[in-house]
C-alpha cells in the first residue's frame, strides 16, 4: 500500500483552490464567456475547397469582403475543410446564401457549401437557458444522491468539489476566450459525473475505514483512504486522458473544445476529489460515531 502524505498539503492546496476560484469568478464576471452560434444566434457554414494551397487567413479575407459581423474561420478535418461562423441571421432571405456563394466563388471557383445552419436569437436564448438548467439539475441530483447514500458532511464535500471543478473549467475557457457551445455543456455535464464518481470511490473507502478504525482521527483516515484507492484513481484518470488527448490532437477542430473541456475536467476533478472533498470531512470532524448513527437511523 502506498503511503503518500496527501493530508500534509490540505491547507496549501485549499488556499490554491480559493485563489483559482476567485480568479475564475473574476474572469467570468468581468470578461464573461465566448458564447458560440448555439447560444448567441448566427450562421454556421461548412465549406470545402478543392485546392489545399489556400490558407485560413486567405479564406477569412475572402469572407470578410461580404461584411459578415463577428466572423470566425477555422480549419478542421483535412486542409480543404473550413467552418465559417458569423453573427447574422439572414437565412430568411432566400438570396442571402446564393449571393454569398456568388461573391466568394469569384476567389474560390471550386468552393462547395456542404452545410448551412442558422440559429435565431430566440432559439439561442432557449438553448442557453436549457444548458444552465441541465447543469443546475445535475448538480442538485448529485447532491441528493450523496445526501441519501452518505452523511450530510460527505454531501457538502462532494458538492463543493463539483462547484470547484465547474467554475475553474469555465474560468479557463473565459481566460482563453474559447468558444462555449452545446458540446461544451455536454462536456461540463460529463465532468460532473466523472468528478462525482471519483469522489464517491474515495468516500466509500473513508466510510468503511471509519467503521473499522474507531480510534483513528479523520485527518489520518482520509489520507489512508486516498492511498488505498490511489491505484484505481490513477488508472482511471490516465486511461481517460489518453483517449481525450487522442481526440484533442487527432479529432479535428470540431471536437477540440469538447476534448479540452474534458481534459481540464478530468485533471481538476481528480485533484478536487483529494484536496477539496476530503478536507471538508476533516474540517467538519467526521468520526466513527457519525457513521454509526447514520446506520442506526437507516435501520
Amino acid at each position: 500500500m502506498n503511503h503518500i502524505a496527501f493530508n500534509k498539503f490540505y491547507k496549501n492546496f485549499g488556499f490554491l483552490s480559493v485563489i483559482l476560484i476567485i480568479i475564475s469568478l473574476s474572469f467570468l464576471v468581468f470578461k464573461g464567456l465566448n458564447y458560440g452560434v448555439d447560444f448567441k444566434g448566427g450562421t454556421l457554414i461548412e465549406i470545402r475547397l478543392e485546392n489545399s494551397s489556400y490558407s485560413t487567413s486567405k479564406v477569412r479575407d475572402v469572407f470578410s469582403k461580404a461584411n459578415l459581423p463577428n466572423l470566425t474561420v477555422k480549419n478542421f478535418g483535412n486542409d480543404t475543410d473550413y467552418i465559417i461562423k458569423f453573427q447574422k441571421q439572414n437565412l430568411n432571405n432566400p438570396d442571402f446564401i446564393s449571393n454569398l456563394k456568388n461573391e466568394v466563388s469569384k476567389s474560390f471557383p471550386e468552393i462547395n457549401f456542404r452545410r448551412v445552419e442558422n440559429v435565431g436569437p430566440k432559439v439561442s436564448s432557449e438553448l442557453l437557458k436549457s444548458g444552465i438548467i441541465a447543469i443546475s439539475l445535475s448538480l442538485a441530483a448529485m447532491l441528493f444522491y450523496i445526501w441519501i447514500r452518505f452523511e450530510w458532511q460527505f454531501s457538502l464535500g462532494a458538492i463543493l468539489a463539483l462547484f470547484h471543478d465547474v467554475i475553474i473549467t469555465l474560468g479557463i475557457f473565459s481566460f482563453l476566450s474559447l468558444e462555449i457551445n452545446l458540446s461544451i455543456v455536454a462536456a461540463v455535464l460529463t465532468i460532473v459525473g466523472y468528478s462525482m464518481n471519483d469522489t464517491v470511490v474515495i468516500f466509500d473507502r473513508v466510510r468503511d475505514n471509519l467503521k473499522k478504525y474507531a480510534d483513528l482521527n479523520i485527518f489520518d483516515l482520509t489520507n489512508q483512504s486516498i492511498n488505498e484507492t490511489l491505484s484505481r484513481t490513477i488508472l482511471t484518470s490516465m486511461t481517460t486522458l489518453l483517449a481525450l488527448l487522442s481526440i484533442f490532437f487527432l479529432g479535428g477542430e470540431i471536437l477540440r473544445g469538447f476534448s479540452l473541456a474534458m481534459i481540464l475536467g478530468v485533471i481538476v476533478g481528480t485533484y478536487s476529489s483529494i484536496y477539496i472533498a476530503n478536507p471538508v470531512l476533516v474540517k467538519l470532524n467526521v468520526n466513527h460515531n457519525t457513521v454509526v448513527k447514520k446506520e442506526e437511523d437507516k435501520n
